[in-house]
C-alpha cells in the first residue's frame, strides 16, 4: 500500500491539517541563482534567516534541503510564490509550483505562499539594522525567506485561514 502524496497547497487549512501538531516549518525564497532559507520554532511563534544556498542542478539542491530538514527536524516547507501584482500567476509562479512538487518527493507538505513583498520587507529590515550594501546583498535571500515564514506562520498560528 502507498502512501498518500504530500499536499502541495496554496490553502492555509488544508497545509495546517496535514500538520495537526505543529512542528518546526522550513521557509524558502526561490531564485534563479540562490535560495534562502529560514526557520521557525515548533510552535510557529517567530522565524529566523538561515543559510542562503548557491542554486544548481535540482538533485543537489534536494540534498542539500534534505540535509537541512533532517538537521532541524522540519515537518513541513513554506515556499514563495512570486505572484503578479495583480495577483496573477507568471512563468516564474509557475516555475516556483514545479520546484515545490518536485520537493514533495522528500515527503513533507508544502504550503506555497504568496511572496510579493517579502524582498522589500527584507530589505528594509536589513537596511534599519545599519547593515552596509554589501553584507544585504549576502543576506538578502534568507532575510526574505524569513518574510515570507514569518507571514505563513503568523496566518496560521493565529487561525487566520
Amino acid at each position: 500500500m502507498s502512501l498518500p502524496a504530500p499536499v502541495v497547497t496554496t490553502a492555509h487549512a488544508e497545509f495546517r491539517a496535514a500538520l495537526p501538531a505543529g512542528g518546526a516549518l522550513l521557509g524558502i525564497d526561490l531564485g534563479t541563482q540562490t535560495i534562502g532559507t529560514a526557520f521557525c520554532d515548533a510552535g510557529w511563534r517567530f522565524a529566523s534567516p538561515g543559510k542562503t544556498l548557491k542554486r544548481g542542478k535540482f538533485g543537489a539542491d534536494k540534498a542539500l534541503l534534505a540535509a537541512l530538514i533532517a538537521e532541524r527536524s522540519i515537518k513541513g516547507m513554506v515556499i514563495g510564490l512570486p505572484l503578479n501584482m495583480d495577483g496573477s500567476e507568471g512563468p516564474r509562479s509557475q516555475s516556483s509550483r514545479a520546484y515545490a512538487r518536485n520537493l514533495a518527493t522528500l515527503g513533507l507538505p508544502v504550503l506555497l505562499w504568496d511572496e510579493r513583498w517579502s524582498t522589500v520587507g527584507a530589505e528594509r529590515g536589513l537596511i534599519d539594522q545599519d547593515m552596509s550594501r554589501a553584507k544585504r546583498a549576502e543576506r538578502i535571500d534568507s532575510a526574505a525567506a524569513a518574510v515570507i515564514l514569518q507571514a505563513a506562520i503568523d496566518a496560521l498560528a493565529g487561525g487566520v485561514l
